[in-house]
């Protein structure tokens, strides 16, 4: 049997984005599963218990079960991981702001309105970690293309795909970091992530170059 992947969307979006990730990764010979989830509405306990149920269901036969989270579901993986015994596997994440969102900093100033946007995972989006100490191998690709909502209202600083600086998704203790020419939303879109994302679920590395 081949290993199992779930892909999670980010915030304002639902599992029908994922679409064109999840068919390459099946044609590369993942068992694909879409996990969708209310990205405002829902709290984050009211996704991870229903994450980890769809993990254990999936790995009941001790086949891997891996995460690709973009954005958001990076950061929603990334704690899903924690403190909880899973089967094996690993986690990409695509664009994820790992050390925090500036431009969900930037709505949060706008008040009661910019905290209502960003929902229940505010916080998570705002701060998130300050390093991995998790029991999973972690990959980051993020995006360099400046194309995007976040760049409009808030200052992204160095390189960024529109959304996410490319700094805010390097955290201590992943095991592989790479830049790709994407945008934020152009992550869900592009061979290339989805060839470096497979390889990383494969081997626990990015291929060279």
């Amino acid at each position: 049997m081949s290993d199992h992947v779930i892909l999670l969307h980010g915030l304002w979006m639902r599992g029908f984005a994922l679409a064109m990730l999840h068919r390459r990764l099946g044609e590369a010979g993942f068992q694909v599963d879409r996990f969708d989830y209310l990205s405002v509405a829902a709290t984050e306990q009211q996704i991870l218990e229903p994450l980890r149920q769809r993990m254990h269901a999936l790995g009941a036969d001790g086949e891997p079960v891996h995460l690709v989270g973009h954005s958001l579901g990076g950061l929603l993986a990334l704690r899903a991981c924690l403190g909880a015994e899973l089967p094996q596997g690993r986690v990409v994440c695509l664009g994820s702001p790992l050390k925090g969102s500036a431009a969900a900093r930037s709505f949060s100033a706008w008040g009661r309105g910019g905290e209502v946007l960003l929902g229940h995972n505010r916080e998570l989006l705002e701060q998130g970690f300050d390093c991995w100490t998790g029991p999973r191998q972690v990959g980051v690709i993020a995006g360099c293309t400046p194309l995007g909502l976040g760049a409009v209202l808030g200052h992204l600083d160095g390189e960024h795909d529109g959304t996410v600086a490319v700094e805010e998704t390097r955290l201590p203790g992943l095991t592989g970091h790479c830049v790709v020419e994407a945008n934020h939303t152009g992550l869900l879109f592009s061979a290339d992530v989805a060839q470096r994302a497979g390889h990383f679920l494969r081997e626990g590395h990015f291929p060279a170059g």
